[in-house]
């Protein structure tokens, strides 16, 4: 939740006392000013402020009122009576928010913050897979951009996932774009996957090898973070320190998460670190959610390995979230029709839970 104060001085002591081991405190000092002024401006424009789990730890501690996961935050942005949503983390995220909010104002922080996953399909894409598995219904992740959410029958996070995709009662099923995700979600569910062949000549085209039987049809999108964890990387820090508990995300490989001791979403990777007494935990996945964690459980022993940090999540600042609010910047439209159409999909997801 943000920090309330009545004064930048207590605005920093109050980040200091969660911060003082995570930031320096000539930054905190900096940052504190600029929190104080954002948490002012959001209560004369009648704002919420959206925090993902990945935002640098200045932020998520001090101006969000609400802080979680994609499915989180797209629950709480549906909820939401403000006038304005300034969303911070990255462009589709504050698509979803818009589709759900067509009448108010939504706000990205930074121009362009994009995703590697969302970025890996397009809808021309989505059309043709099902032009080559009629009827075969489209699970989309939601790391995905409104158009290509426009063209699913559901859209998923990678917290529920596995229940999206078991609520659909289908032999087979298009589960989108997540190589890494469906993967995963096809080991546990027990089903076989497949990734077709695409090509690219003016219009998009599928192909599909002779692989046997099959009920999973993925597609080769890749996070850009986490795609770098390897078991080798395990192997390493088991080494180092044989007691350390490991948490994966799923979007990363089937062998990373197999290797870990425990694999889910960032709410669920919190939530395990929080519920649990391990001697170590080491979180395989975007960085800055391990100082964001590290804050809130002093107590507990994070390793500090990771370097990955997502260098779209990483344009989200505290100073280009005050901007957004004084000079309503980056404003997020959606058209009305694909709105529609993605909505139904997101609305589909937070329905199942």
């Amino acid at each position: 939740m943000a920090m309330q104060a009545n004064s930048i001085e207590e605005m920093y002591e109050k980040m200091a006392a969660r911060l003082h081991d995570v930031v320096p405190d000539v930054e905190l000092r900096i940052k504190a000013e600029v929190a104080y002024e954002i948490n002012r401006l959001k209560v004369e424009k009648n704002a919420v402020i959206l925090g993902h789990n990945y935002m640098e730890p200045a932020l998520f501690h001090s101006i969000p009122d609400f802080v979680g996961d994609s499915l989180a935050l797209s629950r709480l942005a549906a909820q939401t009576d403000k006038d304005v949503i300034v969303f911070c983390g990255v462009e589709f995220m504050a698509e979803t928010a818009k589709l759900l909010n067509p009448e108010k104002t939504v706000l990205v922080p930074a121009e362009r913050a994009g995703c590697s996953l969302a970025e890996s399909i397009t809808a021309d894409d989505v059309r043709a897979l099902k032009a080559r598995f009629p009827g075969v219904p489209v699970v989309t992740y939601v790391n995905t951009y409104a158009d290509v959410k426009a063209e699913s029958d559901i859209c998923c996070t990678s917290g529920n996932a596995v229940a999206v995709v078991e609520s659909l009662n289908s032999d087979t099923i298009i589960f989108l774009p997540d190589e890494y995700l469906a993967g995963n979600v096809a080991r546990e569910t027990g089903k076989r996957i497949v990734f077709p062949q695409v090509h690219r000549n003016g219009n998009t085209s599928i192909t599909l090898e002779d692989s046997g039987a099959f009920d999973f049809v993925g597609w080769h999108g890749r996070c850009e973070v986490h795609e770098r964890f390897t078991v080798a990387d395990i192997n390493n820090v088991r080494a180092q320190f044989p007691d350390v508990t490991i948490l994966a995300h799923p979007e990363c490989s089937p062998e990373v998460v197999a290797a870990s001791d425990f694999s889910g979403s960032t709410t669920a990777m919190i939530r395990h670190v929080e519920q649990t007494n391990a001697p170590r935990y080491l979180l395989l996945t975007e960085c800055a959610m391990g100082d964001n964690i590290a804050a809130e459980n002093p107590d507990k022993e994070m390793l500090r390995l990771c370097s990955v940090r997502c260098p779209h999540m990483n344009q989200i600042t505290l100073e280009d979230t005050l901007n957004a609010l004084r000079y309503n910047q980056y404003e997020v439209h959606v058209p009305e029709d694909v709105r529609v159409r993605a909505a139904q999909a997101v609305e589909r997801m937070i329905a199942i839970g």
